[in-house]
């Protein structure tokens, strides 16, 4: 009898062990279906060319409910950074969301040179899709060209399809990186003379009731007003000059100064495409997201859907006027007050407490390099042709051939290989000179191989981005670095990116809502950790090429 009631006690103890222990949320219920205490939404929020003291910089002037309220309830991860080259906005937002670096997901950059056609691919482009909501090519695009899953793909996958994935941007890449290969719908704006959001015969044949509704509404022409600084412009102290030499500005104004009349400028600039320059596209997105919830239904039911929302209009800004612009500040001011007015809609819609919301950025950017000379920082600007030039003389002096660099972009160096073979010529050999001789020009300061990112393994410093932006199939012969605030092309106007520098490296992180710890960390974190944590709190598979770690002292226990 003793030995039954101990048996009884121990399937009971072991029966609540397994309840306690266990981090799969889902379980099954005859009425319901599917029951979760997982998050019925998580928002991905992607602000792009955000370095991270953008945070802090301009901590004094945000509102309690955007980014503040982000801080204040959630895990704010302050060292975060790519662990990859280049820093740019496709690679970043497949990194985000696969887990992985361009190495496995095969996004190497925007657009790249094709080794197999000896033609530049757009990261997104797709000829075997049609436009849905435009008569132009701009919705020929899909997600075709990144070889592995998202966690947005995972949760799908978990779901059976049933929970939702919905990408939004303004950037078609944007919007169709994070939101992966099985996503209900990628939207994003076609300016020009349309003001629309559009889509791609990859997810549907006609956009959905709500979408056309947007896009009949007046929402977007509504932002066709003036540009002023939201606050006095005298109390911009975290930025320079209004009045300066080191921003582009738009045409049709002969400075870059506040305030603009969008309207009057739109002629002269392209229309609809001038609010992409503007923290007026952050304000669309915003409204679009919003429209989305409603129109989707996102979050409804216990089965967790995903919004992945980037905000573009940052990195035209960024390009633009600069890192330390007014302009760049007002942009970052406004914008937190939309991260409050989405959270408000999340909150009325889905439920304090019923979503998980993580904020990160596909890169950073560099200060304007006339202005760092100003002040006596070393940094400068690389005549691209003189160099191409150069290298020209060298191969036909080295080898008889003026024809063996077949591409020079990304800051690779892809060779004529077919042609190195008919000279009987060593491939190792020829990328080995090339670093050799391209060493010394100005402004280099470090040259690799691809023979050398195949064969070894760098896990610290430059050489380790390089390996892992690196990949075998797509990227070219020799990979060159510049020295730190150095830009490959001539403009003494605007900001720019792509290094493995903290200035492009090092972005925010923050976790909040539900599943989410308070607190924040000085460790170093990095970007491919965001996919896997986001796995890890949904119960998911990870993405199948995923590299990152999930980051479990963000997570509640």
């Amino acid at each position: 009898m003793k030995k039954i009631l101990s048996l009884i006690g121990l399937f009971i103890i072991c029966n609540s062990c397994v309840g306690q222990n266990s981090t799969h949320l889902y379980s099954q219920d005859q009425n319901n279906g599917i029951e979760t205490s997982n998050p019925k939404l998580v928002v991905g929020i992607v602000v792009d060319q955000m370095r991270y003291d953008y945070l802090t910089r301009f901590y004094n002037k945000y509102g309690e409910g955007g980014f503040k309220r982000m801080i204040k309830e959630g895990f704010n991860c302050k060292n975060n950074h790519l662990n990859y080259i280049p820093t740019n906005t496709a690679p970043g937002h497949a990194s985000i969301y696969t887990g992985a670096t361009p190495k496995y997901h095969g996004i190497i950059g925007n657009s790249w040179y094709d080794k197999e056609t000896k033609k530049n691919v757009y990261c997104a482009s797709d000829d075997n899709v049609q436009s849905v909501g435009t008569l132009s090519n701009a919705g020929k695009m899909s997600p075709h060209r990144m070889v592995a899953t998202t966690f947005t793909d995972e949760n799908r996958l978990f779901t059976q399809m049933r929970g939702k994935t919905i990408g939004i941007s303004i950037k078609d890449r944007g919007a169709i990186l994070p939101a992966g290969h099985t996503a209900n719908a990628a939207y994003w704006f076609q300016g020009k003379s349309e003001g629309n959001f559009i889509s791609s015969s990859f997810y549907m044949n006609d956009l959905p009731k709500w979408v056309n509704q947007f896009n009949a509404s007046d929402k977007v022409e509504s932002y066709f007003k003036i540009w002023n600084t939201l606050y006095k412009i005298n109390t911009y102290v975290e930025s320079g000059s209004d009045l300066n030499n080191f921003e582009d500005g738009f045409k049709g104004k002969e400075t870059a100064t506040f305030p603009y009349d969008i309207k009057s400028l739109s002629t002269e600039n392209n229309n609809f495409d001038i609010l992409k320059t503007t923290p007026y596209g952050n304000n669309i997105i915003t409204d679009f997201a919003i429209a989305a919830i409603d129109g989707e239904q996102l979050g409804q039911d216990n089965i967790t859907d995903v919004l992945a929302v980037s905000y573009s209009s940052t990195d035209y800004i960024g390009h633009n006027f600069g890192v330390n612009s007014k302009e760049v500040e007002d942009t970052y001011i406004r914008l937190d007050k939309d991260l409050e007015r989405l959270f408000n809609t999340l909150d009325t819609k889905i439920g304090k407490g019923q979503y998980t919301v993580f904020l990160t950025a596909d890169h950073g950017a560099l200060d304007v390099s006339a202005y760092l000379q100003s002040v006596k920082i070393p940094s400068g600007y690389l005549d691209f042709k003189e160099v191409k030039e150069k290298l020209n003389v060298f191969m036909m002096e080295t080898f008889g051939a003026s024809d063996l660099v077949e591409n020079i972009s990304n800051n690779q160096i892809f060779l004529n290989r077919e042609k190195i073979i008919l000279l009987g010529l060593d491939l190792v050999d020829v990328q080995e000179a090339i670093v050799n001789e391209i060493i010394d020009y100005q402004y280099v300061d470090k040259a690799y191989t691809a023979a050398i990112m195949s064969s070894a393994s760098f896990s610290t410093g430059i050489k380790s981005l390089v390996q892992n932006g690196f990949n075998q199939k797509r990227s070219g012969d020799v990979f060159v670095i510049y020295q730190p605030a150095i830009i490959s092309y001539y403009s003494i106007t605007g900001s720019s990116h792509g290094a493995g520098f903290n200035y492009d490296t090092h972005v925010p992180l923050i976790f909040f809502g539900k599943g989410i710890k308070h607190g924040d960390t000085l460790k170093k974190t990095r970007i491919v950790d965001i996919a896997p944590t986001m796995s890890a709190l949904l119960g998911t598979a990870f993405p199948n090429a995923a590299t990152g770690e999930p980051l479990e002292f963000v997570l509640e226990d």
